[in-house]
């Protein structure tokens, strides 16, 4: 050490080191470090693939990043939707069919399906109707009514229907049933079914179902007025 300081002192022998050889001295260890010798950096080589990537990889990693930066994004950050505009739904038509003795829409007034969409009646007579039904269209129905002296006539699609009138008498131009059956093959659906509104236009026809009650429960159970039915007025032979 002595050596040292005494060569170091001398002025013609600092003048002759390297430029920077005194500098490297004066740092401390805390931040020098022993480089490595050729032969270790030739015996441990660093491989290629650390410190260089193909043109493919580096896009598939970007891609792979952007798309977890999405999926991850807080719902905080996401823009929030836009208020939802409400859906005003048309008024389901109901078709009354009756005489105007009884007003329909009042009792129905104000009322709503499922509390949401309102109900519009249309009331008419059998005589004031007429229709035409489609295998995949429904049903199309004119109307011709008279209102406090006042002719109206309207075109509309009824959504279901209320039966308050017998679709056949025995009158003269009183057999409504073809209209029955255009209801049915309009696929409408009724309150009062259209099968049984279509049964009852034939009074022997919902005769012979009570006798079938009959036979089942018995004449105590279910007493039933004796009848006769003749199909024509044809003169038949003897009956005893």
């Amino acid at each position: 050490m002595n050596f040292l300081r005494r060569r170091l002192s001398d002025s013609s022998f600092v003048a002759n080191l390297p430029n920077g050889y005194m500098t490297d001295l004066q740092r401390p260890d805390s931040s020098t470090s022993s480089p490595a010798s050729p032969a270790m950096e030739r015996r441990h080589p660093q491989p290629l693939a650390a410190s260089f990537s193909s043109p493919g990889s580096s896009l598939f990693s970007s891609f792979s990043s952007a798309m977890k930066q999405t999926s991850q994004a807080p719902s905080g950050l996401m823009e929030p939707p836009g208020p939802s505009t409400p859906v005003v739904q048309r008024p389901r038509i109901l078709l009354v069919i009756d005489d105007a003795h009884t007003d329909w829409a009042k009792y129905f007034h104000g009322k709503k399906v499922n509390g949401e969409i309102e109900i519009r009646v249309e009331q008419a007579e059998f005589s004031e109707l007429n229709l035409a039904a489609y295998v995949t269209g429904g049903c199309m129905v004119d109307m011709q009514v008279v209102r406090n002296g006042t002719k109206v006539v309207r075109s509309f699609k009824p959504d279901f229907i209320l039966v308050r009138q017998h679709a056949y008498s025995m009158a003269l131009g009183e057999d409504y049933r073809s209209l029955v059956i255009g209801l049915q093959y309009g696929g409408l659906p009724a309150v009062n079914s259209l099968y049984s509104v279509y049964n009852f236009c034939s009074k022997p026809w919902v005769f012979s179902q009570l006798i079938k009650i009959f036979h089942s429960l018995g004449p105590e159970k279910f007493p039933l007025v004796e009848q006769t039915f003749f199909p024509n007025h044809k003169p038949m032979g003897n009956f005893r």
